[in-house]
């Protein structure tokens, strides 16, 4: 059976240095949607039939199907359908329960977790407190970038039928955060080590769908796991995703009913379908952001003088750049999003101080009145592109021509994560997913620890040592003070 409203859903970003999304949702066919995360339901769909999506693309994942070293969206939801963690984090950044039913953080440094009695995995087999304590350690063991996302885990021990104890070395306040997105998810332990499942090929976990089939940048078949906890609340006996890049064919799906749910990036695709019969289209916050990469570690660029970056820093106008590459979805942030609790006001960065005067000084004082800098940023979206163009537009008037490339991801990964000494241009446009906790993402800046940033950000104790402060420091004033002063040290 089919749905008789389609849903869209659409996620603009944050841009750092730029432009979180809309502090609510609204929906093109009724009223405002809840706030927080979607949670849009067709109360027609009954408790059978198959349940068709669009998306944009596949898990692209080096060591394939393994969330371990997952770090796309796409991924995440994908896999998500098959993989559960121990907490989930709700529509207010709130700890909620998933495989754990509780938990109590003892001290600084130590939680206990009490499991669910009721988790079976998908070949069926009960979920034990060995599963739990084995996955973390593989996802310490495997030297993901999510195994530092995970914090100083010194242990994680079985310490009763449904228990187990994880001790930190040393306070980590978004932990519990840490446990709740997919490359932290309960494995198959048993199974993995002894070689029966293959975890970089299929997908066997405790949660609701199981892959049935899969063709890559084509499409997935799920059905629904009878052993799944929640199975009799599922709603939907299976779900097949397609996967469709361009937009407009995902666009045409909606309106011809063949896609119950479609994803967009482009803000615009949301008001094409204004006023279409029977379909929804919402659009909220998320925390993930857009920023812009200043190449620092190039002796031979403009940008390696710190009074040039700050001062293309300031002459961005952010608002600008959510009218007109985010449809105005965009939020101005700091290294910590914005729409996070706890995360530092963008007018109180150093960049938003500086007048185009101080800009203009500042570029005199460098010697690069009149420069050339390159850009490169990827194809696959359309917002990179057009922040892009517009960057290029403001900076123009200061003295700084902006020389623009658009490629492919794989070129563009290569010319930002590769194995050269420094990156391939002097700025990009990036994003980073920003996570549940504001603490998190802004690890990403820690040069001692984040080493892929090494080509194009030469950082500083001083920078890496307020990234440490933020993670150690609980939520509240002490940490909101540190995370202002860690966003003002990112943006000059």
């Amino acid at each position: 059976m089919r749905p008789a409203r389609p849903l869209v859903g659409g996620l603009a970003a944050a841009v750092l240095l730029l432009s979180a999304c809309t502090s609510s949702p609204t929906e093109t066919t009724g009223g405002p949607v809840a706030e927080g995360f979607v949670a849009v339901a067709d109360d027609s769909i009954e408790s059978s039939g198959t349940f068709s999506a669009y998306l944009d693309y596949d898990t692209v994942e080096p060591n394939g199907l393994d969330p371990r070293s997952a770090d796309t969206a796409r991924s995440w939801t994908i896999m998500g359908l098959s993989y559960e963690t121990l907490v989930n984090v709700d529509e207010n950044f709130t700890i909620t329960p998933g495989l754990a039913t509780s938990w109590e953080q003892v001290d600084d440094t130590t939680y206990v977790f009490e499991l669910r009695d009721d988790a079976v995995f998908s070949n069926g087999r009960p979920m034990t407190a060995e599963d739990v304590s084995g996955s973390i350690d593989l996802l310490l063991e495997s030297g993901s970038a999510w195994s530092l996302q995970l914090g100083p885990v010194e242990s994680a021990e079985v310490t009763g039928d449904l228990e187990i104890t994880v001790t930190l070395s040393s306070p980590y306040a978004a932990f519990l955060s840490s446990l709740a997105n997919t490359p932290a998810a309960v494995l198959p332990v048993q199974e993995i080590e002894d070689g029966s499942v293959d975890i970089t090929t299929e997908m066997v976990g405790t949660g609701p769908f199981v892959a049935t089939s899969h063709v890559q940048d084509e499409s997935w078949t799920f059905e629904k796991n009878p052993d799944y906890w929640g199975a009799d609340a599922l709603g939907i006996d299976a779900l097949e995703i397609e996967i469709v890049p361009d937009e407009a064919n995902r666009l045409a799906a909606i309106r011809d009913g063949s896609a119950d749910y479609a994803f967009f990036n482009n803000a615009d695709a949301l008001d094409l379908l204004a006023g279409t019969a029977n379909v929804a289209a919402v659009t909220q916050q998320n925390t993930d952001y857009y920023y812009l990469i200043a190449n620092s570690t190039d002796p031979d660029s403009p940008l390696a003088d710190e009074r040039v970056r700050l001062a293309v820093n300031a002459a961005i106008d952010r608002a600008q750049l959510s009218e007109l590459a985010l449809g105005g979805q965009g939020l101005a942030t700091g290294v910590t999003p914005t729409t996070l609790p706890g995360s530092c006001d963008p007018a109180d960065l150093p960049s938003a101080q500086l007048s185009d005067d101080e800009i203009r000084a500042l570029l005199a004082d460098a010697g690069a009145e009149d420069i050339t800098l390159s850009l490169t940023t990827w194809n696959s979206e359309t917002a990179p592109g057009q922040i892009a163009q517009i960057i290029q537009q403001q900076l123009e008037p200061f003295g700084i021509t902006v020389d623009i490339e658009i490629v492919d991801d794989a070129t563009y990964g290569a010319a930002f994560y590769g194995s050269e000494d420094t990156a391939a241009a002097d700025l990009g446009i990036s994003w980073y997913a920003g996570y549940g906790d504001p603490a998190m993402v802004s690890r990403w800046w820690n040069t001692d620890t984040a080493q892929f940033t090494a080509r194009f950000m030469s950082g500083s104790d001083e920078l890496n040592g307020l990234v440490v402060e933020a993670s150690e420091t609980a939520a509240g004033d002490d940490r909101d003070a540190v995370l202002s002063d860690l966003c003002a040290e990112v943006d000059s």
